[in-house]
């Protein structure tokens, strides 16, 4: 029990109003569920989901040295990264564990807009200002909810509301009017499928809200779908499968370090990337459980000779297949897809087998190819 008092989001009087469950999160009182997390995990792949992730830290980096701050603390290559684009990064501690994952946008020519986890943005906005480098701003944006429509039915809700926007593909950003207010909206979010993210004046976050529960295609989703839609789509969170005892290779998420960086081999932690990539000892997995109950995290993952040899980090029953699904971590000698293993679920041994990732194939809006010639 803690006498600290739960932060509030802009539209927590919106969930109440809605019968949401209400529980702890990251600090805040926060949905985690309406209706039920099955029916709304279902909702989100066949429909509209309304997720308020306003908990999530906001900020603002600008100056000539801000593509300086963000490399001296990420793998990746932000001087490449164009107006109108985002990037997954990571924050990193000098041995090259993982303090955080972020997203950085650069919605306009001047600057970066940040999002990053809740659990962790006082550490995040903390090392940044300390680390601030020449001609550098930093601005945390607290005044600023963040929504999230994800589905695949989100592009018909938005273009309704904000038409400009679904010209974007995947990871594209960009600086548009909603309800007389500039939003700062992304083509992303945290399901595998189409989806937007709209950071959006606080004040005015409820009219927002409303105005997109009016679609016939938009319901409310809490963090127990999040949850499970994200890990369908094999996607790590914080605390779970990352923290700074893991480094970026083994948790599989080198596509957030840019080969240039590599290269230059400027990067926190270097000789721990180098050495994971030379020599891995052990490596994030998908598993399908073949049998027994759900495994959940801190379960272990046993060989077939009943060896633990590593530990499970999330694990849910997948609405989407129906049958439960985990990620965690083993040696990188048993993570081939294909491996026959097993979970031990209230001291039994159930069997599981290593599968690829993601469980369930996302559904973005990428940019089409240019035809090979």
């Amino acid at each position: 029990m803690t006498d600290v008092a739960l932060k509030s989001t802009p539209l927590e009087d919106r969930h109440v109003a809605l019968g949401a469950r209400m529980v702890p999160f990251a600090g805040y009182n926060m949905p985690v569920q309406y209706e039920g997390v099955m029916a709304e995990h279902k909702w989100t792949r066949a429909e509209a989901g309304l997720f308020d992730v306003s908990h999530m830290g906001q900020a603002r980096l600008t100056g000539a040295d801000a593509v300086r701050t963000l490399e001296a603390l990420t793998p990746t290559d932000f001087a490449a990264l164009k107006p109108g684009k985002q990037k997954y990064s990571l924050l990193l501690n000098e041995a090259g564990g993982i303090l955080d994952d972020w997203m950085v946008s650069r919605p306009e020519e001047e600057g970066f807009f940040l999002v990053v986890n809740a659990a962790c943005k006082d550490q995040d906005f903390a090392i940044i200002a300390a680390s601030l480098k020449g001609d550098s701003t930093f601005d945390i944006l607290a005044d600023r909810a963040l929504l999230a429509l994800q589905g695949p039915r989100a592009r018909e809700v938005i273009a309704q509301v904000c038409p400009a926007a679904c010209e974007m593909y995947f990871m594209d950003c960009g600086t548009f009017e909603i309800l007389g207010e500039t939003a700062f909206v992304s083509r992303s979010g945290y399901t595998g499928e189409d989806g937007f993210e709209i950071s959006f004046p606080a004040a005015r976050a409820a009219e927002l809200w409303d105005l997109l529960l009016t679609f016939p295609q938009v319901k409310p989703i809490g963090l127990g779908a999040r949850d499970s839609l994200r890990l369908e789509a094999g996607m790590p969170l914080y605390g779970h499968e990352m923290d700074e005892t893991y480094g970026v290779v083994e948790s599989g998420l080198s596509f957030g370090m840019s080969k240039s960086r590599l290269e230059r081999g400027d990067i926190r932690g270097i000789d721990r990337i180098r050495a994971e990539r030379e020599n891995p000892q052990r490596t994030r997995v998908a598993l399908r459980v073949l049998e027994g109950p759900p495994a959940r995290d801190g379960a272990k993952i046993l060989n077939e000779a009943g060896e633990a040899i590593g530990i499970v980090t999330s694990g849910v029953p997948s609405p989407t297949l129906g049958y439960s699904i985990a990620m965690g971590y083993v040696p990188a000698t048993q993570s081939t897809p294909g491996t026959q293993l097993k979970l031990e679920v209230r001291g039994k041994p159930y069997a599981c087998e290593v599968v690829t990732i993601p469980f369930v194939p996302n559904s973005y809006h990428r940019r089409p190819q240019a035809a090979k010639r």
